[in-house]
C-alpha cells in the first residue's frame, strides 16, 4: 500500500512560495514551527500548511483504491503599520497569482480567498491580512 508523502507536498507549496518570495523585493518567508522575530516595520510572510479532509474517490481496500486528501494554506501578510495597505496588497497580489487554480506536481489549487485585512494582528505592531487557498492531491493505495 503506498502512503501518501505529506512533505512532499509541503514542499511543493512552500517551495513555490519560497522560490517568487526569493525575487526581488525579497520577502522573508516564516513556515510552520519555525521561530522568527521580525525586524521592526518590516514586510514578511507566514505560512502555515494543513492537512484536513480526506474523502474516497475510489471503493476498496487495496491496490487500485484512491482518496482524496484536502487541506488548506494560511499565508499571513505582515506590513508596517501606519503607512496604509498598499505595500500589503502588492505581496497578497504575487502570492494569489502564485496559486490560483494551478495543478503543480500533483497538487491542484482552488482559488484564494482573500486578502482579508485581520483585526488583531499577531504580532501586534503589523499591519497584517490573509490569503487563504484549499488544495487537493490523490493517494493511490
Amino acid at each position: 500500500m503506498a502512503a501518501l508523502d505529506l512533505n512532499a507536498i509541503r514542499a511543493v507549496i512552500e517551495g513555490r512560495l519560497a522560490t517568487e518570495l526569493a525575487l526581488a523585493p525579497a520577502i522573508p518567508v516564516v513556515f510552520h514551527n519555525m521561530a522568527y522575530t521580525p525586524t521592526p516595520s518590516s514586510t514578511w510572510v507566514q505560512c502555515q500548511v494543513s492537512f484536513g479532509n480526506n474523502n474516497y474517490v475510489t471503493m476498496g481496500t487495496g491496490a487500485g483504491a484512491s482518496n482524496s486528501v484536502i487541506g488548506v494554506v494560511v499565508i499571513n501578510i505582515f506590513s508596517p503599520k501606519g503607512v496604509g495597505s498598499g505595500a500589503n496588497l502588492t505581496v497578497a497580489k504575487r502570492i494569489r497569482d502564485l496559486y490560483v487554480r494551478i495543478n503543480t506536481s500533483g497538487v491542484r489549487f482552488d482559488p484564494p480567498t482573500g486578502p482579508e485585512v485581520v483585526a488583531t494582528p499577531s504580532p501586534e505592531g503589523y499591519f497584517q491580512t490573509q490569503v487563504r487557498m484549499t488544495f487537493e492531491t490523490f493517494e493511490d493505495l
